[in-house]
């Protein structure tokens, strides 16, 4: 059983061992006239002469975490690489539907490295000429046949290798001490 002493009132001295806790005060601005002052009042606590402390702590992990992280990288490295494809692919599509200059160094950069990704789209449509614009359907195709490819191995990637199961495993440890004056 634990014993405590409170007491409530003016504080006039302070004990050795005991706990005083003094309130903060906040004054209003109020004439002098109309200013009351009280004592402020604090409680007085004495501390238990023994006590009992327990302390218990518990540790969570998930064992799977660390494959599931690895998966996931790879799965983001699959739409990653995919994503380039997908953005050379529409970058050609707007430089054709712009009419923009052949001769240009960076289009021609661009015709040439989409040209690998169009090859199995060659031909698959007509491609309309207004002017100099070209509408380029077979980089449409292309873009959504890599995306819709990206799918599926990011799919397949996470159902082979990756982790579906999640489990937490605690360890918990608890200790009990007894402190005595």
């Amino acid at each position: 059983m634990i014993n405590r002493r409170v007491q409530s009132g003016p504080v006039d001295e302070h004990v050795p061992g005991e706990v005083v806790e003094e309130p903060v005060s906040r004054e209003n601005r109020v004439p002098p006239a109309e200013a009351v002052r009280t004592a402020p009042s604090a409680t007085v606590v004495t501390p238990p002469t023994a006590a009992a402390v327990d302390q218990a702590s518990a540790t969570a992990y998930d064992p799977f975490a660390a494959r599931r992280r690895n998966v996931a990288k790879m799965v983001q490295i699959v739409w990653l690489l995919f994503g380039l494809i997908e953005a050379v692919l529409a970058i050609r599509f707007i430089l054709r539907l712009l009419a923009a200059n052949p001769d240009a160094p960076f289009a021609t950069f661009i015709y040439n490295v989409s040209d690998v990704f169009l090859l199995p789209f060659m031909g698959l449509f007509a491609t309309p000429h207004s002017g100099g614009a070209a509408l380029d359907l077979n980089a449409i195709v292309g873009i959504v046949v890599y995306m819709l490819v990206a799918w599926l191995i990011a799919k397949i990637v996470w159902l082979l290798a990756g982790e579906t199961r999640s489990a937490t495993t605690t360890v918990a440890n608890s200790s009990r001490t007894h402190v005595v004056d």
